[in-house]
């Protein structure tokens, strides 16, 4: 599904110069636009779509939020995705369970990878994390393979925790729509995925 409104660009080299000045802008954007709501869905709904339209070759930007053992469906911009997440599972699941950045430039490649939009070719999916809780994860999916590079990893941790900071006040008063997943060892089939996804 393209979107006439959002900027595409051409295909990205490893290193592109403009990347840390766009990520700059958003974050200072994002913090202005999150300020002074207090409703989580709301601050993660315009993330998600200030993400979308500010990122160039995207094609989903959106958020899961823990539920128990699983990951559930949050605010998004993009084709309709997958509903449930199991921890471990996916690029999604596997971030959420080691609580670090995954960066997959070829999801094709990646074992066990959920495929919600078959057009999608590479994934960059940030843990979004509360003190010691883990509250979900930023997900970006583009139809570029090897489309997102270690300045992007940088510059959506930023954004991350920007939008953690701005949900700390809801995470402190209920416990609901967080919670708490405690990391208590990973499967085999989990560490073989994450030896296959390291960071570049």
């Amino acid at each position: 599904m393209n979107d006439t409104a959002r900027p595409t660009h051409g295909p990205h080299s490893a290193y592109d110069p403009g990347k840390p000045e766009l990520y700059r802008v958003l974050a200072m954007e994002l913090d202005a636009l999150l300020s002074d709501e207090p409703d989580p869905i709301a601050n993660t709904a315009n993330a998600a779509a200030a993400i979308y339209h500010a990122l160039p070759d995207l094609n989903w930007a959106g958020f899961y939020f823990l539920r128990g053992d699983e990951l559930v469906l949050g605010p998004f911009q993009g084709r309709p995705a997958c509903v449930r997440i199991p921890i471990g599972r996916g690029v999604c699941g596997t971030a959420a369970a080691v609580r670090q950045s995954v960066l997959v430039p070829d999801v094709h490649a990646f074992p066990g990878h959920i495929a919600c939009d078959p057009a999608s070719r590479s994934e960059l999916v940030v843990p979004l994390i509360c003190g010691e809780r883990l509250l979900g994860v930023l997900d970006l999916d583009s139809p570029q393979a090897a489309r997102f590079d270690r300045a992007d990893v940088t510059g959506c941790e930023a954004l991350a925790a920007i939008v953690v900071r701005h949900l700390a006040p809801s995470v402190r008063r209920t416990r609901t729509p967080f919670v708490i997943f405690e990391r208590t060892g990973l499967p085999a089939a989990v560490r073989q995925r994450l030896m296959r996804a390291r960071l570049p």
